[in-house]
Parts: C-alpha cells; structure tokens; sequence
C-alpha cells in the first residue's frame, strides 16, 4: 500500500465513511489547518484525517484565571501528550471538506463527510498542526456480506423501535436503509447508541461481513437491554459525531 501524509484532526467521537461531520473550528490550529486547505485550488480536494482520542483532551487545556490575552498559545500536540500517536485510535477515516466558511471573529464553520478509512502510521508535530502518515485501508466484503445485511436491517429496525418507545419519540418519517453492505454497515455503526471503544471496534473491522455480524450481536443485546431499562434519557445527545472546535 502507499502512503500518504494528511492533516489530523482528533476527535472525541469516530466518524464512519459517507457520514456527515459538522465542525464548528475555533482553537489556531485547526484554524491554521482550515486557512491552508480553504486556500487550495478548487479542483483538489480538501482532505484531512479525523482519529478518535484514545487518551486525551479534544480542546487544548488553558490556565485558568489568566486573562485570555496572557494564556499561552497551545501547540499542534496540546494535551495529547509528548507522543501524540500513543493519544489516538490508529485506525481514522478521512474527510474531505464541502465547505470551510471563515467568520468575521477567525473562527470557521466546517462541513465534511467521512470517505475512506486509513491507518495512522506516524504523527508530525513539527508545524502548525499535526499531520500524519497514514495509508488507506481498502473495505473488503467477507464472506455472506449481503445474508448479514438483511438480518442487520431487521435487528436495527427492531432496536429503533425499542429505543423510540424508550425515550417516547416517533419513527414516524424515518428514511428506508441502504441496501449496499458496506454502506449500510457504516449507517448502522453510526447510528447507534454506542460508546466510542465499541464505535471505534466497528471501524477496524476487517471486511464488511465481520462489521455486520458485530453490529447483529451488538444490536441484539442493546434492544434487550434498553427494553429492561424504565427510561432511556438523552439518547440524541450520542446520535452524530458533534465537536466544540
């Protein structure tokens, strides 16, 4: 496989290939990543890559009680330790950016969409942000993808069922699944109340198939344990990848 070398963006949540991601960038060096790739021409595509934070801070740290215009400027690897590698998830997946939309205050408005997984090989902290070396790992099918479709279809119908009965919403206006394995496996993967690790084992998967019957195990036990549940507060707080950068 080649390698390529891409913007790293770390998140506190995995983002799955062909889901949108809103990002509201505010710290200088996501903003310094943003000003860079919103200044390539417009026929290449604006790409970076996004990890899960393993063990780490999504916003740099500050210092309390300093006035704002004291507090030291964070660096491309604040709170991610002195070998930020060792701080992610190596298995990400790439955005490419629709639109980078700058405010008047600096800040930007982002909107992105996952499209190819990758592994992070090594992290460059040398400049503004972090970059990274990675090569794009290629989704395979595994044997029986299109048998495990149809169960997980089923098995997630009947988990939002449950989970809409849990918090007293409506699957009223619901759209109808894909019917490609690989795409419905990454709908369902991020879809679900799930918590980052078990989001992030979806992810790496090794082929489609092995994604599909993770997620059929995964979805029949969530729906048995949300039916012994006597409510299920909060649940859209954990349905899309939100960020505070």
């Amino acid at each position: 496989m080649t390698s390529a070398r891409l913007p790293i963006f770390p998140l506190n949540s995995v983002l799955f290939p062909g889901l949108v991601l809103p990002l509201n960038v505010f710290e200088q060096r996501y903003r310094a990543m943003m000003r860079e790739l919103s200044a390539l021409p417009e026929e290449l595509p604006r790409r970076f890559g996004v990890v899960a934070i393993r063990d780490g801070r999504e916003v740099a740290p500050t210092a309390p009680g300093l006035p704002e215009q004291a507090r030291p400027e964070p660096g491309p690897a604040s709170g991610f330790g002195p070998d930020p590698i060792r701080s992610f998830h190596t298995v990400g997946c790439m955005a490419e950016a629709a639109t980078i939309r700058e405010r008047p205050d600096g800040t930007y408005e982002v909107l992105a969409s996952g499209t190819t997984r990758f592994r992070l090989l090594s992290v460059d902290a040398t400049g503004p942000y972090l970059t990274g070396e990675v090569e794009e790992i290629p989704e395979q099918q595994g044997d029986e993808a299109g048998a495990l479709a149809s169960g997980v279809v089923r098995a997630f119908r009947a988990y939002q069922k449950r989970l809409a009965g849990a918090s007293e919403r409506s699957l009223a206006g619901q759209a109808d699944l894909p019917g490609e394995p690989s795409v419905l496996s990454y709908l369902v993967a991020a879809a679900a109340v799930l918590d980052t690790p078990a989001k992030q084992r979806l992810l790496q998967a090794p082929d489609t198939a092995s994604r599909l019957a993770e997620e059929l195990k995964l979805l029949r036990t969530e729906t048995a344990l949300i039916g012994k549940l006597p409510s299920l507060p909060a649940v859209d707080l954990t349905r899309r990848p939100t960020s505070p950068n």
